[in-house]
């Protein structure tokens, strides 16, 4: 099988998302072609023995192929005109901005490019935390109190100190900060508002219990192991980012079998039917033995493969579960039977 990854991309999580790119090419095994988005959304086909972090530090990269995206795939030009990269299926390890909000996705959808991840919808409420909050409401999954607030809005909030603020449309734990006063409050906002025009607050509960879950769903549920991160205060953006360059097997949660039931059953929830032919991660909070949903990761840093026995074997099988859009009949019947009825 050819998998071809699209990286990079106009995000404040840009290097985040090289970092996972390059770790993949250890646990895949499928042949990897590396398809790269700059900052100014130009697309290059990055040599696969060749690829390493300084390419793209150094500007190196923009001496490798351009490529434009259109019907079926990626094309590059030759001596005879446009030729096909030819691949089975294209996995986008884009985080943040243009991947995880759907950009992508809807490129894809709009040039029939099969491919794993996250469709339009599913990005598009996972991206957005408070948008996530209300989808797991509906769908039975609990979740902490919270509270938004916009840049320009009154900065008083109900909450008791201390508080998390985090940017709504944002992950890797950027631009998160613990105020514990009013004063505080101010300057986290600050630092928040630098990535986002919105964001959202919950209460900081110490030393919660935190459980992380990926999976996806083929003719049934492939699970991961259940995870317990390492974290101070919160699992901060240094230790998320060594995390995405992370592909070796990490130990195992020590849950119990009712509590291990219990995580799957509220990944199950939020999984159907909307994250069909994705592979993502769940984080939830675990309260006096009930469940919070805390984030959905639609494209998790190295595509969680570190929680998984058999990661390479599960990614072949979910590339042949893909949903399948309805296909719209090709027809001008009612402009026919217009233009008939006025006889012409």
């Amino acid at each position: 099988m050819k998998i071809a990854l699209i990286f990079g991309a106009n995000s404040f999580e840009h290097e985040i998302s090289i970092v996972s790119a390059i770790a993949l090419k250890k646990v895949l095994k499928s042949e990897l072609i590396y398809i790269f988005c700059d900052y100014n959304r130009d697309f290059y086909l990055i040599p696969t023995d060749k690829i390493n972090s300084k390419r793209f530090s150094s500007g190196a990269y923009k001496n490798d192929k351009k490529v434009t995206i259109g019907q079926g795939g990626f094309y590059q030009k030759g001596l005879f005109g446009e030729k096909k990269i030819e691949c089975d299926i294209i996995m986008s390890v884009v985080h943040g901005k243009d991947g995880e909000d759907g950009m992508l996705s809807s490129l894809f959808d709009f040039f029939k490019i099969p491919y794993i991840g996250p469709r339009v919808e599913a990005s598009v409420m996972s991206y957005n935390k408070l948008l996530s909050k209300l989808y797991a409401k509906e769908f039975g999954v609990k979740t902490l109190p919270y509270s938004t607030l916009q840049k320009d809005s009154n900065r008083d909030i109900t909450l008791e100190y201390p508080v998390i603020v985090k940017p709504t449309r944002l992950g890797s734990s950027i631009g998160i900060s613990i105020p514990t006063s009013k004063e505080e409050l101010d300057y986290a906002l600050d630092v928040a508002f630098e990535f986002d025009l919105q964001v959202i607050i919950e209460p900081f509960i110490a030393n919660i219990k935190e459980y992380n879950l990926a999976g996806c769903k083929t003719d049934e549920y492939h699970f991961s192991i259940i995870e317990e991160p390492e974290k101070n205060q919160i699992l901060d953006f240094d230790k998320k980012y060594l995390d995405f360059s992370r592909t070796k097997r990490v130990n195992e949660a020590d849950i119990s079998d009712a509590l291990t039931a219990k995580i799957q059953e509220n990944f199950k929830r939020l999984y159907e039917p909307f994250f069909q032919g994705a592979l993502i991660r769940c984080d939830f909070f675990v309260i006096d033995d009930d469940v919070y949903i805390n984030e959905i990761n639609p494209i998790p840093g190295s595509m969680a493969n570190y929680l998984f026995d058999d990661f390479d074997g599960i990614i072949k099988d979910l590339a042949h579960h893909l949903p399948q859009s309805i296909k719209i009949p090709q027809s001008y019947k009612y402009i026919n039977d217009i233009q008939a009825a006025k006889g012409k």
